[in-house]
């Protein structure tokens, strides 16, 4: 079976293109899920109700987040109430949210998400290892297809999740830094493992944000708003085939969707016009 993490989708552009790319994306690399990084879908901060919709109807099955997660307070009945979306597991068990998911793939297999916080560089939080084993343990052992989303800073903080829970789950994907990483390989266990699978929206940017914006804040020091940029926009993710047995993984490969592919994605989804004679 095979999976995609699409990575931190960046405001307005970042959900339109996936309105785009995903559906044709799922027939055309014959995806059994979908799973998003979401914590800045909502203007670059944060994700809404009618944003986790509107990622619903464009074809993701399952959404993490990450250190934005309570930017939009209306997000909380969502995160209560959903089964299909997840908050780090390391925050706090008081927190909103779940600290996993498991979502029926389109193959009828089972698969266990969950999100980590890294503590490099990053706000406070609890241990991601402790909690990695915390949420292994009460995962059933029946399912045995399991994605880590580590949302983290530190290259290091990813690397060694990944060798820590090498062989325990299918594949260890890392978010945040809007950057991928051409690092993506299977571990000796038999985990597919990448330090970043990028950012889905603007890539004329810096970080999907304007850049004039940010250089007037960092070369000026004057508040300034950090608009979410408009072009060059892709959707930039990691497939991963796993063996549904024994949720191993066999394969990764990074995927990056431009606008044009985007379309033409689409136009493999829409129905045909009928010619009327």
């Amino acid at each position: 079976m095979r999976l995609l993490l699409i990575g931190d989708i960046v405001g307005k552009p970042g959900r339109h293109i996936v309105s785009r790319a995903v559906a044709g994306l799922v027939r055309a690399e014959n995806i059994d899920l979908v799973v998003a990084n979401a914590e800045n879908a909502a203007g670059g901060s944060g994700l809404t109700p009618a944003n986790y919709q509107e990622l619903m109807s464009s074809g993701v099955n399952c959404v993490t987040l990450g250190d934005h997660i309570y930017r939009r307070r209306e997000i909380m009945d969502v995160l209560e109430r959903q089964p299909n979306i997840v908050k780090p597991a390391n925050f706090p068990p008081q927190a909103p949210g779940r600290e996993f998911a498991v979502v029926t793939a389109r193959d009828g297999s089972q698969v266990g998400v969950f999100s980590l916080l890294g503590r490099v560089f990053m706000r406070p939080v609890d241990c991601p290892w402790a909690a990695a084993d915390r949420v292994l343990a009460a995962i059933s052992p029946e399912v045995k297809i399991i994605l880590l989303d580590f949302h983290a800073e530190a290259t290091s903080d990813k690397q060694l999740m990944g060798r820590y829970l090498d062989g325990r789950v299918s594949a260890v994907l890392g978010t945040h830094t809007h950057v991928p990483t051409a690092d993506e390989c299977i571990l000796p266990g038999g985990t597919a493992f990448q330090c970043d699978v990028g950012m889905t929206g603007p890539l004329d940017s810096v970080l999907g944000r304007r850049t004039d914006r940010v250089m007037e804040a960092t070369l000026t020091f004057n508040p300034t708003h950090f608009e979410v940029a408009l072009h060059d926009v892709r959707l930039q993710g990691t497939l991963v085939d796993v063996d549904p047995q024994t949720g191993r993984a066999t394969a990764i490969r990074r995927v990056s969707v431009n606008e044009v592919e985007a379309e033409r994605l689409h136009a493999t989804v829409q129905p045909a016009r009928r010619t009327v004679m």
